[in-house]
């Protein structure tokens, strides 16, 4: 009698993706993806020793897919701007599992070429050695909390967005002055969260390298900008 099919570990994270694809980490299992594999759990444990390893190897295989296309070209902040919307169109086509790094981050290959870029795009920004590892930690957190909103947004369904619109425009234009004067002074120009979301991630993400500009300024010039010489 043939023995069962030996799958791969790549096999296994296409379809453990797919799975997620098609649902959410919450409902997912190493039991469903055993079964969708035809096969049993003990079999994938010999991959993966839990199911967030295994959760956070899908997300590094997004990583790898954003720097498989990458270029580090142009000065440090076009190349931090380059990567941080490498990443973000990556999980854009897959928004699924945006929510999957977002909770479980990732360690693999994927994770430490992003890692790496980030850190030499700061390098050579100037600013000592010693401010990068804070300022590299806040971009993540900035970049991968953008990323995983905007997942959000993405997994909507055509009826549920037009549904949402609808409930957003009775809740802004419908807001009762008294109550609320400033909405009702500009509800007619908020937008709802699901609009011009590359527009506002270039733009924060632009105030914090602006902020890291101001730093590599202030740590050449701690005592305030050079007086001119006098005649």
């Amino acid at each position: 009698m043939a023995g069962r099919r030996r799958w791969s570990t790549e096999e296994i994270l296409d379809v453990a993706a797919e799975l997620l694809c098609a649902s959410d980490p919450d409902s997912f299992s190493v039991r469903k993806l055993a079964a969708a594999l035809g096969t049993d759990s003990s079999s994938l444990y010999r991959h993966f020793r839990s199911k967030t390893e295994l959760l956070r190897a899908v997300a590094d295989r997004i990583l790898l897919t954003a720097m498989d296309g990458y270029r580090a070209e142009g000065d440090w902040r076009q190349r931090i701007t380059a990567l941080a919307f490498q990443v973000r169109d990556a999980f854009g086509r897959q928004p699924q599992l945006a929510a999957v790094w977002g909770r479980y981050a990732s360690s693999g290959t994927g994770s430490r070429l992003v890692m790496e870029e980030a850190l030499q795009a700061l390098r050579a920004s100037g600013l000592p050695d010693e401010q990068i590892p804070a300022r590299y930690h806040r971009i993540a957190v900035l970049v991968s909390a953008l990323i995983a909103s905007e997942a959000g947004v993405g997994t909507v369904s055509p009826e549920e967005r037009e549904q949402g619109l609808e409930l957003f425009r009775v809740a802004v234009l419908g807001a009762d002055p008294e109550r609320f004067p400033a909405l009702a002074h500009f509800a007619r120009d908020i937008r709802p969260l699901g609009m011009d979301r590359r527009a506002a991630f270039e733009e924060i993400l632009t105030a914090q390298l602006d902020q890291i500009e101001a730093a590599v300024r202030s740590s050449r010039h701690p005592l305030g900008p050079e007086e001119p010489a006098g005649d």
